[in-house]
Formats: structure tokens, sequence, C-alpha cells
């Protein structure tokens, strides 16, 4: 078998190391992964534009390729250009982050895979869900650190990825999302449903006292202070059971939801615009 890992993390993010390390032993692996962060960016694909491929290690000292453009445009040259022959398998992430509910429309990881999808590639997105009550620590120094302990996530993606081999996807599966807790040994993977959204988003701006530290990010060119505003965002707490939602933060158990990449709805026989 032979898998293509991308991210939308960046070719650096421990998370696409731990995707290599679950499946190496399986499959023969490629890694093709955009050289910087594009968390959030959907399914931007880069068109008619240069595009900068270079050689490079990951931590271990394996090789990889870094692509100057979107999750998207990585899965592309992993396929059409790094790879010989089309992968049979392309695996997303592992994210640093949760990708859930219907927001995974605007997520970098899963919309790799969406990619994969469309060059008639099956594909996983997997993403490590990072409670706070756990995974954020202190060092010696009492300095706070993220523990991102992917143990839990490259089991359950090497066992996923085993089962693929031995009975491909399901009818009707063109993607699976993985969502796997951090810090966290529950091994029981649900099997669940999107649930309607991830984030509350909000508009704040200068005025908003309790935000302001946000204003501290360096400005573009050309822009003050007082005149921005930022869209910022809360992860929803409550969750329909059955949902991927539920799953992480209520059992606190790993996530594995099947998608299909056709949304039409058929089942409108009786319905007419008069």
């Amino acid at each position: 078998m032979n898998i293509l890992i991308s991210n939308d993390d960046g070719v650096s993010a421990p998370g696409i190391l731990a995707a290599k390390q679950a499946v190496e032993d399986l499959a023969n692996v490629t890694v093709v992964a955009p050289d910087k962060n594009n968390s959030s960016i959907g399914r931007r694909i880069t068109l008619f534009k240069h595009l900068k491929l270079d050689s490079c290690k990951l931590e271990d000292g394996s090789p990889a390729y870094s692509v100057s453009g979107s999750p998207a445009d990585a899965v592309i040259v992993g396929a059409d250009y790094v790879m010989d022959e089309n992968p049979d398998l392309v695996i997303s992430g592992i994210n640093q982050g949760v990708n859930i509910s219907c927001d995974i429309t605007s997520s970098g990881t899963v919309c790799a895979a969406l990619e994969a999808v469309s060059l008639g590639i099956p594909a996983i997105a997997v993403s490590l869900f990072m409670d706070p009550k756990t995974s954020f620590k202190q060092d010696e120094n009492s300095e706070w650190y993220v523990d991102y302990d992917f143990s839990l996530a490259k089991k359950v993606l090497h066992d996923l990825v085993l089962k693929i081999m031995d009975d491909g996807f399901p009818e009707d599966v063109d993607l699976f999302n993985l969502n796997v807790p951090s810090n966290y040994d529950s091994e029981d993977v649900m099997i669940t449903d999107l649930a309607d959204r991830m984030l509350e988003k909000k508009v704040i701006d200068n005025s908003d006292t309790e935000k302001e530290e946000l204003f501290n990010y360096p400005l573009d060119e050309n822009q003050e202070n007082d005149d921005l505003i930022m869209i910022t965002s809360d992860l929803v707490k409550e969750y329909p059971k059955g949902s991927d939602g539920y799953a992480l933060l209520v059992e606190k158990c790993p996530s594995l939801t099947p998608l299909s990449v056709d949304m039409t709805i058929r089942d409108l026989k009786d319905w007419r615009i008069e």
C-alpha cells in the first residue's frame, strides 16, 4: 500500500511525524505538506501561480517535501507529481486541535482529505482534541506548555488503516473524519454524526477590554490599531448524543465520522417551484 500524508499545520508540525509513525509499518509512506501553518484555510487551491517544492526532513530524519501552498495544493502535488503513481490512501493530520461538526468545511485538515477524494483517492482526516484540563501542564519553571500526547491517536489511526487494508472503505463512504482525545485512555471508537457546529463566533473591536490582548498581534502594513476588528471563537460546550462532539467532550473517547462528498438531497419528489 502507498500512503500520502499531508496536513494543514505545516511539514514541521509534530502531528505529521506522529501520523507517519502510526502507519509506516503498514505501507510505503510519502510526506508532502505545506511549508507553514495553513489552519482554517478550507479547500483553497493555488491555480496558475508558481509553487515552490522543497525536499526536507522530519524530526526523525526521514524525508519529506514542503509546498509553498495550501493543504489541498500539497495533496495535489504529492499525488500527481511527487509520487510515481496515485496513492492508495491519503491521511491528513494528525492535526493539533479538534475538527468536528459541520464546521469541518473550513478545516484545512479535512479539506485536504476532500481534495484527495476529488482525485479518486480515499482519505482519512485525523485530529487531536486537547482537553485544557489534561493537556495544559506546567514545567519545572512553572511555565505552561501543551502536552501533545499522540499515543492514542497513533494507535487508533494504525488500527483504522489496518481495518481499511483488510476490508476496504464501507459502501458510500469517501473519507473518515477521526478525532481522538489527548491524555485519555479510552480506545472504544464511537461511530458518530456531525454535530451542527463546533464554534461560537463573535466579532470584537478595541472597545472590548476583555479581549484587548488579542490586538497585540503584528499589524498589516497601513493598518492602525484603533480601527481594527477581529473574529473570535469559543468551542461549543453541549452536543447531541451520537455526535462527534458528544463522543469527545462527554464520553472522552475517539470519534469516527464516515463522510461522503456527495451532498445531494434526492428525496424531493413532491417539492416544486411554482
